[in-house]
């Protein structure tokens, strides 16, 4: 159960931060942690409960054992993380707020005490994040609202385990139990693509592991199905960037209304390429089934979540797939500055292939 010794570091956090606006974000944000944490059961508890679901038990024993796959296997420091388990009333945790100017694919920035910069705003609420969101399209920023199933706390509370998790098919339940553990091995502040890009090569390689240890091997082609669907449309997503970053590039030589119609033709051609290829897909793309809308948030989101997965999956296989090894490889990687790993992550992209 959540310790009270958590709650006084919570509410500390809150009394030291400057600002009404910072304190009103601050305050949903820790208010809806701190319920999310005492709606929780202990995981053993509900096992052994005669009066839990039979469904629920078998996902809460799937994660129970994949929590120690984690820990015995994958290095990932398990702890006490995803021993509590939460009933939400929505299929999403949080929901967290993209902000990108009208001429440009580099995020807006939100610093914090604990987590340092980061891409995006997480909030408990949407109406909270709507009202964000109206003061950034007020300001002619492109936004975008994305529902987000898990959240990490980097190791300083013990992350709950809640029905978002569990609604989730067998395989991608563990995979996000591996990806949120990864962010506690390596954060880095104001490097999100490094962030994001190492948790999903962690979680890939660790369900592939995980599901050959179980014998269910074949299942991994069902999540390297979705890995090929997402680098399909990163490759459309690179190609549309490109074309966009040379058109910002030429803000205050052309004019306002021919940069806005080259955008929207740019957009419009990624749009129309995206749907051609995802009507050919078993599943929905990361985009879904069909698109109608896309702006600079939604890409640059993107991007971040997988521009060096290939780099982390090669510099894993380089280790043998030793996670110890690996781990301290990447932390030696985070040290470097922002410049020299993006060099070092690209060559290891350039080596990587999915079939050796």
């Amino acid at each position: 159960m959540i310790q009270l010794n958590q709650i006084y570091l919570l509410l500390l956090l809150v009394a030291v931060l400057p600002g009404c606006s910072t304190i009103g974000y601050y305050s949903q944000a820790i208010g809806g942690h701190v319920s999310l944490m005492l709606a929780s059961q202990p995981v053993d508890n509900l096992l052994t409960n005669p009066g839990t679901d039979d469904e629920l038990k078998r996902k809460l024993a799937i994660a129970r054992d994949a929590r120690h796959f984690a820990d015995n296997r994958l290095a990932l420091p398990a702890a006490d993380a995803f021993t509590e388990y939460s009933e939400l009333e929505r299929p999403w945790v949080v929901v967290n707020l993209v902000a990108v100017p009208e001429f440009s694919l580099t995020p807006h920035q939100w610093c914090y005490p604990v987590v340092g910069c980061q891409a995006y705003r997480g909030y408990f609420s949407l109406g909270d994040a709507q009202e964000e969101q109206r003061q950034f399209d007020r300001q002619g920023f492109d936004t975008f609202i994305g529902a987000v199933t898990a959240y990490s706390t980097l190791g300083w509370f013990d992350d709950p385990l809640h029905s978002g998790f569990t609604h989730l098919s067998d395989d991608r339940m563990v995979a996000l139990i591996f990806h949120e553990l990864a962010h506690q091995v390596v954060y880095i502040d104001e490097d999100t693509a490094f962030n994001e890009s190492f948790a999903t090569a962690v979680e890939l390689e660790g369900l592939r592991l995980w599901l050959e240890e179980r014998g269910e091997g074949d299942q991994f082609a069902t999540a390297l199905q979705r890995l090929s669907q997402r680098n399909q449309t990163l490759t459309l997503v690179e190609h549309a960037s490109s074309e966009l970053e040379a058109l910002y590039g030429r803000e205050g030589e052309l004019s306002v209304e021919t940069m806005r119609t080259r955008k929207k033709q740019v957009f419009a051609e990624l749009i129309k390429r995206y749907n051609e290829m995802a009507s050919q897909w078993d599943q929905p793309g990361p985009f879904g089934s069909a698109i109608e809308t896309l702006n600079n948030a939604n890409i640059a989101l993107f991007r971040q979540y997988n521009q060096y997965v290939p780099g982390f999956r090669q510099l894993l296989k380089e280790q043998d797939y030793r996670f110890d090894d690996f781990f301290d490889r990447v932390r030696a990687l985070s040290e470097l500055d922002q410049e020299q790993r993006t060099l070092t992550l690209s060559a290891l992209s350039q080596r990587f292939d999915e079939h050796l």
